[in-house]
């Protein structure tokens, strides 16, 4: 689901990225090349090239800031659940989100990167994040097929990075994944009891997954041969699998389970290749794509701008929580004089 964090240029409308040119120490580039080439991880207290962190920097905290930002399309509908279980089920998994930002950006701050500096570059626009998430939840099946095709997509891509030779990120991601499993799980089923009421039910699903699809298979970044960074990001064993090789693996995942739903994938080329073992699938509209992670999407500007008024808003609990923090810390040193 992260994986466009590799081909997102750091600067808006460019989107090729420079060969990575090392002018580290030789003895030192050689030890680090060794663990990575023996599949070993890379802890904080361990040397890195320059390059290696800021990657991981931008990747980590991409990451982080999609989680968060991603709280809000279905937050929205919390107040809107049809029923009690399915308010509790909501509030649960956008706290979920929430706490996967917290994991991603501890782990991010321990490449030298303050939380500060990480939101900051959030809330000024100048980081980016997953482009699925600037786009309207119409209606409350959109919140199930966000749980089923965004979150599988997420867990796609994810369970990968379990084996990413950065130790934190990788030991993050192990429980991130076990609950993206459990978020994708409740969206199908959501889905599956719409899919057993009203013709109404029925075409809402149908209309949800006709709005997400081709922004899902977006979601694993542009063609191979367009992401020249990504080899980069394969090298230093931070990315496991490309691109291309994502997308394929989730929609041969997600047609059968489209069929047992009900539902049809707006893709009138999407078939069956017997000869290549896996489905074909037509084209997807990457202007679309790039406008939207450049800040043109739907709803960017409102995402972003209700991301910063919740940071403000909750400025008095962050400054009673370090104050809370300090008297204890008196009252420590105080103990032991």
């Amino acid at each position: 689901m992260y994986t466009q964090s590799f081909n997102v240029p750091d600067e808006t409308g460019q989107r090729t990225v420079k060969t990575v040119a090392h002018t580290e120490p030789p003895e030192l580039m050689a030890k680090f090349d060794a663990r990575i080439d023996a599949d070993g991880r890379i802890e904080p207290q361990d040397w890195m090239p320059e390059a290696y962190r800021k990657t991981l920097v931008r990747q980590i905290s991409q990451h982080a800031h999609s989680e968060i930002v991603g709280m809000l399309p279905e937050g929205n509908w919390i107040s809107r659940a049809p029923s009690l279980k399915r308010k509790a089920i909501l509030i649960a998994k956008v706290q979920d989100e929430g706490g996967h930002g917290l994991y991603l950006y501890s782990a991010a701050e321990t490449l030298g990167t303050s939380r500060d500096q990480l939101l900051d570059a959030l809330h000024s626009g100048k980081a980016k994040y997953s482009s699925i998430f600037n786009y309207p939840t119409l209606n409350w099946a959109d919140v199930g097929v966000i749980g089923w095709l965004v979150d599988g997509a997420a867990i796609m891509n994810q369970i990968p990075l379990c084996r990413c030779s950065y130790g934190p990120y990788s030991r993050a991601m192990v429980r991130v994944c076990k609950e993206e499993s459990f978020h994708q799980r409740q969206g199908y089923e959501a889905l599956l009891v719409m899919m057993k009421g009203n013709q109404a039910q029925k075409d809402m699903v149908q209309d949800a997954v006709n709005r997400y699809w081709w922004k899902c298979l977006a979601m694993f970044g542009p063609p191979d041969a367009d992401s020249p960074n990504s080899a980069q990001g394969m090298r230093w064993g931070i990315k496991r699998i490309s691109n291309d090789d994502l997308r394929q693996k989730f929609i041969d995942a997600t047609v059968p389970q489209a069929k047992v739903l009900g539902v049809t994938l707006p893709d009138p080329d999407l078939k069956w290749n017997e000869e290549r073992q896996h489905y074909d699938h037509g084209q997807i509209d990457w202007e679309e794509f790039w406008a939207t992670v450049n800040g043109n999407g739907p709803m960017n500007k409102e995402r972003l701008a209700t991301r910063v008024k919740a940071h403000n808003d909750g400025a008095w609990v962050r400054e009673a929580a370090l104050a809370h923090a300090r008297k204890q810390q008196q009252r420590q040193q105080k103990e032991a004089a």
